[in-house]
């Protein structure tokens, strides 16, 4: 199995997946402690996290896989959303929250 293989299977089979450094308890960097955060805000319960410091053939395979440079990348239900910055601006124009609702992973309350 390539990691793209690997990476594919992640995404399709999770329905939050957050590709970060370090994990939700313990982030390794800013951008995906902000990940993170946002995530809680919207009251995700459910989230695959992918510390891409533990392996160098993700960490790479990612960027390969969403033609995107940067770490962290965040996939709902398949599809690529973006990173953390992307996530802020959805997230203060309410589109993240529409997203997960309409994806069935927040309480719709």
């Amino acid at each position: 199995m390539s990691i793209q293989d690997v990476i594919r299977d992640q995404v399709t089979s999770n329905d939050v997946v957050l590709y970060m450094k370090g994990s939700p308890q313990f982030p390794q960097c800013g951008f995906s402690s902000a990940a993170v955060q946002i995530l809680k805000a919207c009251g995700v319960k459910e989230v695959l996290a992918v510390n891409v410091l533990a392996d160098n053939d993700i960490r790479q395979g990612i960027k390969d896989y969403s033609s995107w440079p940067t770490i962290p990348q965040l996939y709902i239900k398949g599809e690529f959303i973006g990173g953390s910055d992307i996530m802020r601006e959805m997230y203060d124009s309410g589109e993240l929250q529409q997203m997960l609702k309409d994806a069935g992973v927040v309480d719709a309350a």
